[in-house]
């Protein structure tokens, strides 16, 4: 009963786009009749991507004033999380350079369907750096509350949050207006995705019908290709990162308790779910109380190595979806710091509560017709992703102690724990 609790939504979600396939597959091009179903769906998600992704970050970054040892542990922890999740987006590029998972599919139909779709090019010449400027910032506030502009809505909101954590105690106030804001809006996103196997199945019904099978291999490509990188992942760096933390010694201690964090990650699908266990197996590990309890919940919320994988798949799914070149400098650096924000905005939910993939499509300038496409990567990459989002925390922590107390704070903890025995 409690595993079906645990991936109900997981389960009716790809139940529910296996209905739509199969009736694609059957009906053809008459399921277009449930299409506006799914547009509904879509509106709904698009609706609240403003508000959804100025209240967390700006809240994650406004609660900070509380945290013991602020600026060191940070310090280490913004380093930390920054370097996993770069090396993520490099080793999910690197993956995808190999093994495209559109290679040898016809893209004709799809491309056909959505041109209609697609923004016309900008043709006005911008030099590097005025582009730069045009895409973080905005010159009017109101053009904030658009999902075209969200990495310049990204910006506001960091500096909000910054902002409100440097105040003190007179910005109390609006840091919990932020807080509660929030927990508003993550219910309300639970609330549309009660919603969302009826709206994926029937715009994925309308897609397969119109577009015939042949996408459904890029699917299982990605699928495969996911699960390569998360054993990869999993067991190579997290290895390195234990060793980095606390030599062969961390490498035994956090494979000694890594075992139920995972299994608990698989099982459960949520990040958020996992917090209580990855806190007591990550102070098993020797992790000071006050690192534990600042790492694990804000890395829950905003370090996933595992969505950032995600984020480089379903980046080059629609590159070559599209036939947009994927080998300039510019076009890898984007896809590189895109899925890099896609791993830290994803919902800490089952299937991330679609939030990366409008990130996506807000930041190119994809249709929103393509939401549910490339949901569907979110979907059966579910399981992995969060044992690489969930357990990557506990790892983190070793490496922010190791940065925070020195080299030798193992031994210290060893130490400790003899003590008290």
């Amino acid at each position: 009963m409690n595993y079906f609790k645990n991936y109900r939504t997981t389960i009716f979600l790809l139940g529910a786009i296996l209905i739509g396939g199969a009736a694609g597959v059957i009906f053809g091009t008459k399921t277009s009749i449930v299409q506006p179903l799914g547009d509904l769906f879509l509106n709904l998600m698009f609706m609240i991507i403003v508000p959804l992704v100025f209240f967390s970050i700006s809240s994650a970054i406004a609660n900070m004033s509380e945290m013991k040892r602020l600026g060191k542990i940070m310090g280490s922890m913004v380093l930390v999380f920054l370097v996993t999740a770069a090396i993520a987006a490099i080793l999910g590029f690197a993956g995808t350079s190999v093994m495209n998972p559109l290679e040898h599919t016809d893209t004709s139909a799809i491309k056909e369907l959505m041109s209609k779709s697609e923004p016309s090019a900008d043709t006005e010449d911008v030099t590097f750096l005025g582009q730069l400027v045009k895409t973080f910032t905005v010159s009017d506030f109101t053009e904030l509350l658009s999902k075209s502009n969200m990495l310049a809505l990204i910006v506001f909101s960091v500096l909000f949050g910054l902002s409100a954590a440097l105040s003190g105690e007179k910005a109390k106030p609006v840091t919990a207006f932020l807080s509660a804001g929030t927990t508003v809006m993550m219910r309300m996103v639970k609330i549309i995705m009660y919603y969302a196997p009826i709206g994926l199945g029937c715009y994925f019904a309308a897609i397969i019908g119109q577009l015939g099978p042949q996408i459904l291999e890029g699917y299982a490509r990605s699928f495969g290709l996911y699960l390569i990188l998360a054993v990869i992942y999993y067991f190579g760096f997290f290895t390195l990162y234990a060793f980095f933390a606390g030599g062969s010694q961390g490498v035994k201690i956090f494979w000694k308790n890594a075992m139920t964090p995972s299994i608990t990650a698989i099982a459960t699908c949520s990040s958020a779910a996992c917090i209580p266990v990855n806190l007591e197996y990550t102070k098993r590990m020797g992790v000071p109380k006050d690192i534990a309890e600042t790492i694990v919940p804000l890395g829950a919320n905003t370090h996933k190595d595992g969505s950032v994988f995600g984020g480089v798949l379903k980046i080059v799914f629609l590159f070559s979806l599209f036939g947009k070149d994927m080998t300039s400098i510019s076009s890898i650096l984007s896809i590189l710091a895109v899925s890099f924000l896609v791993g830290a905005v994803m919902g800490a939910i089952p299937s991330g509560g679609m939030i990366g993939e409008m990130l996506i499509l807000s930041v190119f300038g994809f249709p929103a017709e393509v939401l549910p496409i490339i949901a569907v990567i979110s979907t059966i990459i579910d399981a992995p992703a969060t044992l690489l989002n969930s357990a990557g925390n506990t790892v983190s922590a070793m490496m922010v102690t190791r940065l925070v107390e020195g080299k030798n704070w193992m031994k210290r903890s060893l130490n400790r724990e003899k003590t008290v025995l």
